[in-house]
């Protein structure tokens, strides 16, 4: 790629050295990762700024250096912009073409039911006979039986999301769902990519320690829509008190699409009915009723089958197909998964307040008459510490007996966020609460007051099978302790 096309992309409000004919091979961010001949964009971060870096990036092989700011010490072509975040992301896009304008992406926000909501519409086109990839928490994937390929972050840096999308296209995939996350739509990691669908779940406190307000946070999520084209559709859940003030965001010629149970949707879910297999409720939809059978439990299970179903009305998928589709699902790892039946465990990737609430009323639901819930969890460090106390309230309010452990305590002292944790909670009867700061030593604890009849929740890391300490990150998988502590369970 010619440096002449990027500059006539990103508008460069000063070029610094000359130019010249130089041919871009590559795009980084990273000295690390470089390769000769790319394009070396210095980002600034919350800990560190790439501009730092400059002298290694020559070094390395750069051709040419985006700045923000003026540098003194280059010896090959540097263009200075405004933003070299949203840089980067026109950089990419230009890079690979615009595979996103070749494609039917879809993009998924909200705090919670992000990931199972793409697996579910992955399951929805595959049903009706056509491929469709997936990227986000777990990784990415051209179809629901390929292995996941890692991911860093939900939404990945706009040079990895242009080249998966990319590669999407290549390989015979052209419906493409993803997870898209406040920060990478605050830091422009999707930038102009050309969206033909995007999906609100629902918006509860999170990622505070970044957004800092509730305001800030939804304004960041509502840029998913406020970029749809005409033509395009929005799914919005309509029981989120955030749905209307989203709605106004849209523009008039988009097709929008609500669900919900509670208020007047064009889906909604009626009769709904849980047990441990499942979950039964009536699907209305604007043109037929039917009713739907569920591998999934727990009302937020209902409410990602409705976004679900939505999204394979807007794309012209016969209801039929969309349940048939969804009944045979399962579910999604890590996502309130059963991993033993006698007592029944649950491992799932809660992490938010209202995310342990739904968590613990869907296993409430259906506790036997006399079954006890337990619950284990902790919070992550470096994050936002005002959920902590109110996870804590939810906790007590909700299960018989709580064991407070460690979660991702990272660079915080981890009996400091169980502190924090605490403070939310009334009642410190020995009894019903208890703390263990080693994640291992809690889900044993648990192992050895479980009863057959009681559930046990283990909240917080799902799928992850590591752990972020201050000085190292383990190896740790709730599901393989689970599986060792209740070995003598297991069915």
């Amino acid at each position: 790629m010619e440096i002449k096309k990027i500059i006539n992309i990103i508008n460069p409000v000063k070029i610094l050295s000359n130019a010249g004919n130089i041919n871009i091979t590559g795009i980084s961010y990273n000295t690390k990762t470089l390769q000769k001949g790319d394009v070396f964009v210095c980002l600034i971060g919350e800990h560190i700024d790439s501009h730092n870096f400059i002298p290694q990036a020559i070094e390395n092989g750069a051709s040419c250096i985006i700045v923000s700011k003026e540098i003194n010490d280059s010896t090959i072509p540097t263009l200075v912009v405004k933003d070299t975040k949203l840089a980067l992301t026109q950089i990419s896009e230009l890079f690979y073409d615009y595979p996103s304008a070749k494609l039917n992406l879809i993009g998924v926000t909200g705090t919670n039911g992000k990931t199972t909501v793409t697996h579910l519409i992955q399951r929805i086109f595959e049903e009706n006979g056509q491929n469709c990839g997936i990227i986000g928490t777990l990784g990415h994937k051209f179809t629901s039986k390929d292995i996941y390929k890692e991911a860093k972050h939900t939404t990945p840096q706009s040079p990895e999301f242009q080249r998966t999308l990319k590669n999407m296209l290549d390989n015979s995939t052209p419906n493409v769902i993803a997870e898209v996350s406040s920060h990478a739509l605050e830091q422009h990691r999707v930038g102009c990519t050309e969206f033909k669908g995007a999906i609100f779940t629902n918006l509860t406190q999170d990622h505070l320690d970044y957004h800092i307000t509730m305001d800030a946070y939804f304004n960041e999520k509502a840029k998913l829509f406020e970029n749809l084209s005409p033509g395009n559709f929005a799914v919005i859940n309509n029981d989120d008190e955030y749905s209307d003030k989203l709605k106004n965001r849209i523009k008039n010629e988009v097709k929008i699409l609500t669900y919900g149970i509670n208020n007047k949707s064009d889906v909604m879910a009626e009769n709904i009915e849980f047990s441990t297999s499942g979950a039964k409720f009536k699907c209305i939809t604007p043109t037929e009723t039917k009713n739907i059978t569920l591998q999934m439990t727990g009302l937020f299970s209902i409410y990602n089958v409705l976004a679900a179903i939505c999204t394979g009305i807007a794309n012209n998928i016969d209801l039929e197909i969309c349940i048939n589709a969804l009944e045979n699902t399962k579910g999604v790892a890590g996502r309130f998964e059963t991993i033993t039946k006698q007592p029944l465990t649950i491992v799932d990737y809660a992490h938010t307040p209202d995310g342990l609430l739904n968590v613990l009323n869907a296993a409430k639901k259906i506790l036997p008459a006399n079954g006890r819930l337990i619950c284990i969890f902790g919070c992550g460090g470096d994050r936002d510490a005002t959920k902590r106390p109110k996870m804590g309230q939810i906790a007590e309010n909700i299960a018989d007996i709580i064991i407070i452990t460690s979660g991702n305590p990272r660079s915080e002292d981890p009996q400091q966020i169980i502190t924090d944790i605490l403070t939310g909670i009334k009642s410190l009867n020995s009894e019903k609460i208890q703390v263990e700061i080693d994640r291992k030593t809690a889900i044993k604890l648990a192992s050895k007051m479980a009863k057959k009849d009681d559930i046990v929740v283990i909240a917080g890391k799902g799928h992850e099978d590591y752990q972020i300490l201050k000085d190292k990150t383990i190896h740790f998988d709730d599901k393989e302790e689970v599986k060792k502590a209740f070995a003598s369970t297991l069915k």
